[in-house]
């Protein structure tokens, strides 16, 4: 066991005591902090989600980064929960995957024992209480940073949250974003919304947030007009989960990059 003196004693600080050993804790299994020797873990980067007069946008980039590599080029961060929600994932992206995975599964479990659908702010509860479960690994670096969204039944109405690494949940009443780029497409979407935003305005708006977001973090992805990779964009209204197909996505990253080739 080390030794330390009394003014050099990390106390109860786990990650401390283990920079002071010489060791780090950036992943689950413990490697030694020697440069070049570190668990290089794929993170997703960007995600936005933003709130329409009849359901809600969901929008996400498709790069993974490790470190300063991009370690995959069409990773897909917006997944469909059930019919009438969704979740957008920022952070380690083997503990993001496996989350969502599990979370599906419990959503389709309870509707099958109870034959009804779990509640919107049920759902996310039950998120919230997953994010929270993960903290231990968020505490090594593995941090998993979620957005849900989806369209309430009861209320008619879309409605988003955001969570922090302990399961806090917060529910935001325009838009929200989370992710390396959240700041650039935050301030693209709060210029940009109304409270009478339409549908395709949404689409457009979630759009231009990842445009933005991507010329100003390295991590975050644009279209890839070489490869056919685009942005996974969705829409969810009373009618349920509908993902925008990549020939719409196209024309409307096309005309944001007229309108930025202008300025």
């Amino acid at each position: 066991m080390p030794f330390f003196t009394p003014g050099d004693d990390p106390g109860s600080n786990f990650p401390e005591l283990l920079r002071r050993i010489g060791m780090t804790s950036h992943s689950s299994v413990l490697t030694p902090a020697v440069p070049g020797h570190e668990l290089s873990v794929p993170h997703a980067t960007t995600c936005v989600a933003v709130k329409f007069a009849d359901g809600v946008v969901m929008a996400g980039d498709r790069r993974a980064t490790s470190g300063n590599l991009i370690s995959h080029r069409s990773m897909e961060k917006v997944v469909q929960a059930d019919r009438h929600s969704a979740v957008a994932i920022a952070g380690a992206a083997g503990p993001a995957m496996e989350m969502v995975k599990m979370f599906q599964l419990q959503l389709e479990h309870y509707e099958k024992v109870e034959g009804n659908a779990l509640s919107l702010e049920g759902k996310a509860n039950q998120l919230s209480a997953m994010v929270r479960g993960n903290l231990p690994a968020a505490m090594q670096g593995m941090v998993v940073v979620p957005i849900f969204a989806g369209f309430d039944l009861r209320r008619s109405a879309g409605r988003l949250w955001d969570f922090d690494a302990t399961g806090g949940r917060y529910e935001e009443r325009d838009f929200v974003s989370t992710g390396s780029g959240s700041l650039h497409a935050s301030t693209v979407m709060k210029v940009g919304y109304h409270p009478e935003l339409g549908r395709d305005e949404a689409l457009q708006l979630a759009c231009r947030a990842l445009w933005e977001a991507a010329d100003a973090d390295s991590a975050t992805g644009g279209p890839d007009v070489l490869r056919g990779i685009y942005p996974v964009v969705a829409a969810i209204d009373v009618d349920g989960w509908e993902r925008i197909d990549d020939v719409d996505l196209f024309t409307r990253f096309d005309s944001i990059r007229e309108e930025a080739s202008h300025r």
